[in-house]
């Protein structure tokens, strides 16, 4: 059966609010969340971009069973992967069995800050599979030292390790990055609900590994048009196309990207309304696709309205009954 969690949205809200929101998706029955990591929001209108290790140490505190991982974070660039080791590290010792770090190659919205040449792709994916190396290097303890193409670490010891080595999932948009996820990951992350995708990450060594997360975007609102003046206001960047989204260096820059973005394109890309069954739906073709792991972000302020509906409409779908292509099976309950 697939797990059901949630988007944690460090760009639009506060730190605090995250926190509660962690907490009430816990109480409403989610059973893991994945928060994002970033130093910039998409627009200047999110408003919000919280140090996201601050934010994890505070969740820690107030949640007993939830899962939670980042959602995702760089550590090529802004941060060297030395420090994300610490950083995962402590985060897991806080919660024991329940902490992942979520990783990727970055977005240059995050990454210029310090005038750093923003490199292609490749080389963004190359420095990514080296740092996932040097981490796992300093988890094992002892002092460790690392001479490598992109990152060097001299006699360095992290003194605070969890008793299980913390798990990485990796983030993953085409075949290429699928391909390296299988070959570093101990599991996948994505936005597509793509079979391909999967089957890339499968073939290059990922066949046995799990968890597989998707992650899909939605508008809860009382009506459809409601919804959709919210994901609008909110979030159009969901309909910039291609690759603009790794590419654009200033939230000012998605704004202009987004600026003629129509209703029926947010229509496209975000589930809008107040109904269940597109959810479940949408949910369905993660499933088929292989993914064991299904997470929604939910847009806009009113974030306790869509815990309410999940814990009353949507969880008890999901998790309570065999579905037939996103839907009850009724014979079977």
């Amino acid at each position: 059966m697939t797990e059901i969690g949630l988007a944690l949205s460090s760009e639009e809200h506060t730190p605090p609010d995250l926190v509660r929101y962690a907490a009430m998706a816990e109480e409403a029955g989610f059973t893991f969340a994945l928060i994002s990591d970033h130093f910039h929001p998409w627009t200047d209108r999110q408003g919000h971009s919280a140090f996201v290790w601050d934010v994890i140490g505070a969740i820690s505190q107030r949640t007993e069973r939830l899962v939670l991982g980042t959602g995702v974070t760089c550590p090529t660039m802004r941060i060297h992967p030395a420090i994300i080791a610490q950083a995962a590290a402590t985060a897991a010792t806080l919660m024991p069995g329940r902490f992942f770090l979520g990783v990727g190659s970055g977005e240059n919205l995050n990454e210029h800050i310090f005038g750093d040449r923003w490199p292609p792709s490749d080389v963004r994916q190359e420095m990514l599979e080296e740092a996932v190396e040097v981490m796992r290097l300093l988890w094992q303890g002892g002092m460790q030292s690392h001479d490598g193409t992109h990152y060097l670490v001299e006699n360095a010891c992290i003194y605070d390790l969890p008793e299980t080595p913390v798990s990485v999932m990796v983030a993953a948009s085409g075949p290429k990055a699928a391909k390296l996820a299988g070959r570093i990951g101990d599991g996948l992350i994505s936005t597509a609900p793509e079979k391909e995708l999967v089957d890339s990450f499968r073939a290059a060594g990922g066949k046995a590994k799990m968890p597989r997360y998707g992650q899909f975007t939605v508008c809860w609102a009382k009506s459809v048009k409601s919804a959709v003046a919210t994901a609008l206001e909110w979030w159009p960047t969901a309909a910039v196309p291609g690759e603009l989204s790794q590419e654009l260096p200033l939230p000012a820059h998605f704004e202009q990207a987004s600026s003629n973005v129509t209703e029926d394109q947010i229509k496209e890309a975000i589930v809008c309304g107040p109904d269940a069954q597109p959810i479940l739906d949408k949910v369905a073709e993660f499933e088929a696709a292989g993914f064991s792991h299904v997470y929604i972000h939910q847009v806009g302020p009113d974030q306790a309205g869509f815990m309410r509906f999940a814990e009353r409409e949507l969880l008890p779908e999901l998790t309570g009954a065999t579905r037939r292509g996103g839907r009850r099976d009724t014979a079977a309950a």
